[in-house]
């Protein structure tokens, strides 16, 4: 790499500072990173994100979504935040995905979870429980424009989760102290860092910040026209109207025969995987944010229906996608199906003379694929099977490669220096050096296309 270049990239590293520091990429000829596939792995459940809210799972708070309304946990882009990650302006859809509608920002477009200032929990809901080293939270400061892209230097820390490179799963929910200097709308950003990939999930939280001086001691009114919408044999899909507030409604309490299921932001939901040809009673609490909870609402009793035999398979597995090959191993993932009844479990298939061959099956929405040949494309599918044995259809079909046999390079070091068409090993894969240059420690560097290009399988 010529001086000049190398003494732009080092100025450029050395002056990134705090929250406000511009991605490294951004507007530097030499630095372009790797673009990252988006797929569906976690996002935060409660209180509700902006694309959990789009959901019909969380009452479509938000509307006109775009189909991030069936992938909220999709939101997935390069770590690295605030120095990396996505760019400002489009924080909010991880990178521009699914059109960017997510990036729309007024102080009246999305709904706002009611929260008031202090300890306050975060809850994830994983649907692929990857290895993770931390999660970090982020809050708008006082006096940000809520009319304007949302952008770094609007945001400041207020924690982070670190963790030991387990799954997810064991962390589930995270206390975090909110700012109790400021009041009404803020936007909270959730960053969740994969520990053994280069990506993240990023997750904005609207919230009605309360930070009053006088304690809350009304509550909400008495939730009413509780109704059952659908009814089967297994589920009772029951909606309600919205109670009202002095301040605002934070969530509602489902009661089954008197004891709290659920927590649901909005005024929908559904209970499943219950007996057939049986009556339950259900009610609902309205809680604000003080922690008042309203008068129960009237009862409501549902009978399900009589069994019939379960003909419905489950749904298409959707978003396959490969989180990583070696030269023999193929690691595949998928968004879980759903079914009327349970998904029991899942067929890969793998295709060989033209034809889809069964493999193995797992009660994961994951399977490694071992013993494979290096340098080799291979195509999969998979399908749901539920507990009746219905098989869904097809998930689309992934084309994806295992490496060329890296075992006689050397892994990449980022202050070392190297020679036009030397090959190392970063992270599983294979690159190649476009130009000689010296390191200077910078662990980006690799991702530079100006620097280094990826080894691709023939």
């Amino acid at each position: 790499m010529n001086l000049k270049l190398t003494s732009k990239l080092e100025r450029l590293r050395k002056s990134k500072k705090g929250i406000g520091a511009c991605v490294l990429a951004a507007g530097v000829t030499a630095i372009t990173m790797i673009p990252q596939s988006a797929y569906a792995h976690g996002f935060v459940e409660k209180p509700s994100s902006r694309a959990a809210s789009c959901s019909q799972n969380y009452g479509a708070l938000n509307l006109n979504c775009g189909n991030v309304m069936y992938e909220p946990q999709s939101l997935e882009a390069p770590k690295g935040f605030p120095d990396g990650g996505p760019i400002d302006g489009k924080i909010a859809s991880a990178g521009g995905l699914f059109g960017g509608i997510l990036d729309q920002q007024t102080s009246n477009r999305w709904f706002k979870n009611t929260i008031k200032g202090g300890a306050n929990t975060f809850t994830w809901k994983y649907t692929a429980a990857h290895s993770t080293s931390k999660w970090h939270y982020y809050i708008t400061k006082k006096g940000w424009d809520p009319n304007k892209p949302l952008t770094r230097a609007e945001l400041e820390p207020i924690g982070t989760v670190k963790h030991d490179g387990s799954a997810a799963s064991n962390n589930l929910t995270h206390t975090i102290n909110v700012p109790t200097d400021r009041n009404g709308y803020h936007v909270i950003l959730a960053v969740w860092d994969v520990a053994d990939t280069s990506n993240a999930f990023y997750n904005v939280i609207d919230v009605n910040l309360v930070n009053n001086e006088a304690p809350d001691t009304v509550a909400p009114s008495q939730p009413t026209g509780l109704n059952a919408s659908k009814v089967s044999a297994n589920s009772v899909e029951l909606t309600w109207k919205a109670s009202t507030d002095n301040i605002g409604v934070k969530e509602y309490q489902v009661l089954r025969n008197g004891e709290v299921i659920d927590t649901v932001p909005g005024t929908t939901f559904i209970d499943k995987k219950l007996k057939a040809n049986t009556e339950y009673t259900y009610t609902i609490k309205a809680l604000d944010s003080a922690g008042n909870i309203s008068k129960e609402s009237e009862k409501l009793k549902v009978k399900t229906t009589n069994a019939i035999p379960d003909i419905e398979a489950p749904t298409q597995p959707k978003g396959l996608h490969s989180m990583g090959t070696t030269a023999t191993t193929v690691d595949l993932m998928w968004s879980p199906s759903e079914d009327n009844v349970g998904v029991d479990h899942y067929v890969v298939y793998r295709e060989n003379a033209g034809v889809m061959n069964k493999i193995g099956t797992t009660d994961n929405t994951s399977f490694v694929d071992k013993n494979l040949k290096a340098n080799t494309s291979y195509k999969y599918v998979v399908t749901a099977v539920d507990l009746a044995r219905n098989e869904s259809s097809r998930s689309d079909v992934l084309t994806v490669a295992t490496k060329l046999d890296g075992s006689t390079y050397e892994k990449w070091d980022a202050r070392k220096a190297y020679n036009k068409g030397d090959k190392v090993v970063h992270e599983g894969k294979v690159y190649e050096a476009v130009q000689s240059y010296q390191g200077n420690g910078d662990p980006n560097w690799i991702f530079a296309l100006s620097i280094w290009k990826p080894v691709l399988n023939k």
